[in-house]
């Protein structure tokens, strides 16, 4: 095996060194920027018509084209900016940076749209949506507060587990499963007040991208998708500010040059205050979230730029003040870019990502803490080798901490005594390679692989337990129940527990059939070892990460997908069209009855089982004019099974496939915005979905003057069909020309029909009759909403 990998390698290494050394090729390669904020631009199209080839900016906005010797037209082209047409004499390496300047006729049509962008049918890249802030932000949305977690639900295959709830899923895949990124350091926990925000305030966001499948080499630890979100830079030219003001929250942000044109800072803080009401009425009761995020930048010169970005949030929600729950995110990231050569870019971070959850229960007189943290230094390159080869590479290392939970006496005269759930370490180191490589006019391909460690790292004492088995099946009950520890071992600090290897190959190609058409197809094998102990369908603060070991086995994930893709009149229309089929090896499983708050030995509760989801996905754009929008639809099947270990075990759910809590057959969501003059635009969105998957009871029977009731087989019942309308309308008032201020209203009204969509169905016995009901609570019914942005 080693010598098969180092053959691969020298393979590699000769590659580059032939590409590098090819004669009478030479080199354009330079930074595209916004020229009135200075910020660089992601994704921008650098083209040369005449080679039929290009490129696009990369996070940093930076570009590297290698070609034959010639003269050149060249076409730098943006969407809302104009674009930019230039000759060049490409007979020697040059750098040209480029200033791009926003088309306000263009940008009239175009900023109210997701993406209208034309689908890129040459590229292998699949299975991936980005949605642009200017987009967010005219969409209506609960309470009128623009949230990227509700927009990327519109995206076909996305869902969540309802209103209330936090967390997404991606074809059919958990919660937990999903990577999310800001500024490269991950976030834990994507919600406030439980589900009804997101933590990302669209003022400081510059790029949302959503990784669905074909996902690149250079990510890995998750296993469903990838959510990556870059904060804007600052302004390196002038101070400005921009916010907002709601019913129940507002915003504030401050950009400007730290030295004008080489650096620039950015400070955004959001924060809601609908609980100062409840206080002018004595109602001791609270909840509210803030959230603040930062962004230094700073150019040393053309080839080394620092950028140090952060992002601090909390909730607390309190009852009588005696009851207080506060929990939230805190990340930091110091990156340095360097430019080795014209065609060698490299990024170093260095990044720290802490969640923190906490509880004070004064009337019973203790504190209750838990959480993640994690330090993760990744080098990353990026070559570029010629026109057609683009190969990145690169490494990185995590160090986690997990807190399971520490309680500790408010008061001594509480009778609590003070404990810590055992610590849990762990260490997760990877290298990546990915090869982008275009074989001809038809075909383009991106291949590459992963290779990632995990080491469950010690002080702890470990269980043992007969035959290895954590939990053990009664053959007279038939069930399963926790087994009886024989015995314990003790690992000192930084010993191996328990240790795992992968190999993660990605492989992704693109066949173009014409200029406007191509077929494409994925394929991609990707390793989690993180595993969130949740016994609802969403994730809620209280949930605890655990590390994998010798009985919470790494999830391992197989992923294909086809995809037909096409461009109609010109990019004014598009349509994607994707299949795919996944399974999951290793996914954690709870035997019923399962205590899972506060449990020490989370082992004694969990099984491994493996799940499956299948689907068709449908996105169907209309790119411009004054009516802009788009219709996904996503049929598709998410299910799990967990089979007995032998003959006599029946397994959970008696070893059969069950729906999981977030399978929804049909998703259909239809998204509309709609320009009618300067003054006034209007947005929409209608939401169809399968109910959430439930389990109700069957039937009941007697025991000792109570009634307990019976249950079937797991999710095997649905609550009713999920569907609401939200609408929006933007005013924009004529600005003074004398006055810098620029400000607009914007109208919204969350669930227009006011459908009382079930969030649960719970089952009692009526007091007065003494017959059995069915209970349905719903969230929201219909709710209106203003807020007032502003900037200068």
């Amino acid at each position: 095996m080693f010598r098969k990998r180092k053959h691969f390698y020298i393979f590699i290494l000769l590659f580059i060194i032939n590409s590098s050394f090819s004669q009478d090729k030479f080199t354009l390669s330079g930074v595209v920027k916004d020229s009135l904020s200075g910020e660089t631009l992601i994704g921008v199209n650098i083209i040369i018509p005449e080679l039929q080839t290009g490129t696009t900016t990369n996070e940093y906005g930076f570009y590297s084209l290698t070609l034959p010797k010639g003269n050149y037209n060249l076409l730098v082209s943006y969407i809302g900016f104009s674009d930019i047409r230039s000759e060049i004499n490409l007979n020697e390496n040059i750098k040209l940076n480029f200033v791009l300047k926003e088309n306000l006729e263009e940008l009239e049509e175009v900023i109210l749209t997701d993406n209208p962008y034309k689908v890129k049918v040459s590229t292998p890249e699949m299975s991936v949506n980005k949605i642009t802030t200017a987009s967010i932000k005219q969409m209506p949305v609960v309470l009128g507060e623009t949230d990227v977690i509700k927009s990327i639900l519109t995206l076909p295959g996305v869902t969540n587990a309802g209103e209330g709830q936090s967390g997404f899923n991606v074809r059919g895949g958990a919660a937990d499963q999903n990577l999310v990124l800001l500024d490269e350091a991950t976030l834990f926990n994507t919600s406030h007040l439980f589900g009804f925000f997101s933590v990302f305030n669209t003022d400081a966001i510059k790029d949302i991208k959503l990784y669905k499948g074909g996902i690149p080499a250079r990510f890995g630890g998750r296993v469903a998708s990838v959510l990556e979100i870059y904060q804007k830079d600052g302004n390196n030219s002038k101070f400005h500010m921009n916010g907002g003001i709601g019913l129940i929250s507002s915003r504030l942000l401050a950009e400007g040059p730290i030295k004008k044109d080489k650096g620039s800072f950015l400070f955004a803080g959001r924060s809601s205050y609908a609980h100062l009401f409840l206080k002018l009425t004595d109602n001791k009761n609270s909840a509210y979230f803030y959230d603040l995020n930062t962004k230094l930048s700073y150019n040393f010169n053309e080839n080394n730029s620092l950028y140090l970005s952060g992002y601090f949030g909390r909730d607390v929600f309190s009852l009588n003040e005696s009851f207080v729950n506060t929990y939230g995110n805190s990340v930091f990231n110091l990156r340095w870019n360097h430019l080795f050569t014209d065609k060698l870019f490299s990024n170093l971070s260095l990044i720290y990502s802490d969640y923190y959850y906490g509880l004070t229960l004064d009337f019973v007189g203790f504190d209750w803490n838990s959480g993640i943290k994690n330090y993760n230094i990744k080098y990353d390159f990026k070559h570029y080798l010629n026109d057609k080869t683009k190969l990145y590479y690169g490494a990185n290392a995590v160090y986690y901490d997990f807190n399971p939970g520490k309680i500790e006496p408010t008061d001594d005269s509480s009778g609590i005594n003070p404990d810590q759930l055992a610590k849990k370490y762990a260490f997760e180191p990877s290298l990546y390679i990915d090869i982008e490589q275009k074989l001809s006019n038809k075909i383009a391909l991106n291949y590459g692989f992963r290779f990632s460690k995990f080491y469950r790292l010690g002080n702890e004492e470990i269980n043992l337990y007969e035959n290895n088995k954590a939990v053990v099946f009664n053959e007279d009950f038939q069930i399963y129940e926790k087994a009886t520890p024989i015995g314990t071992k003790q690992y000192g600090k930084n010993k191996i527990i328990s240790q795992f290897g992968n190999l993660e190959p990605r492989f992704s190609i693109a066949y173009t059939l014409n200029e406007n058409s191509s077929l494409k197809a994925s394929y991609n094998r990707m390793a989690q070892y993180l595993h969130l102990i949740s016994n609802t369908q969403s994730p809620t603060p209280l949930d605890v990460w655990a590390p994998s070991d010798d009985y919470l086995k790494p999830q391992i994930l197989d992923q294909v997908a086809l995809g037909y893709f096409q461009n109609i009149k010109n990019g004014d229309y598009s349509l994607e069209v994707e299949t795919f089929y996944k399974k999951v090896k290793n996914r954690l499983d709870y035997i019923d009855g399962a205590d899972l708050i506060a449990n020490d030995d989370i082992e004694q509760v969990v099984l491994n089982g493996v799940a499956r989801a299948y689907g068709l996905e449908i996105l169907a754009r209309k790119n411009n004019g004054k009516l802009n929008g788009w219709v996904s639809y996503t049929i598709s099947r998410s299910e799990q099974k967990t089979e007995g270990r032998s003959e006599i075990e029946t397994g959970i759910n008696n070893g059969n496939w069950y729906k999981t809590g977030w399978d929804k057959l049909h998703n259909l969501s239809v998204t509309g915005m709609y320009k009618l003059n300067e003054k006034w635009s209007f947005g929409s969105i209608f939401t169809l979905q399968s109910g959430q998957p439930v389990t109700y009871p069957n039937g009941q029977y007697q025991y000792q003057g109570i009634t307990v009731p019976t249950y079937g087989l797991r999710n095997e019942n649905r609550l009713p069909t999920y569907h609401r309308l939200d609408i929006s309308a933007t005013l924009i008032p004529e600005k003074n020309k004398n006055r810098s201020w620029y400000g607009e209203w914007v109208f919204g009204i969350y669930n227009l029909y006011n459908r009382r969509n079930a969030a649960s169905i719970s089952f009692r016995q009526n007091q007065d009759s003494g017959n059995n009901e069915a209970v349905r609570l719903s969230i929201f019914g219909i709710v209106p909403s203003v807020t007032y942005n502003f900037k200068f």
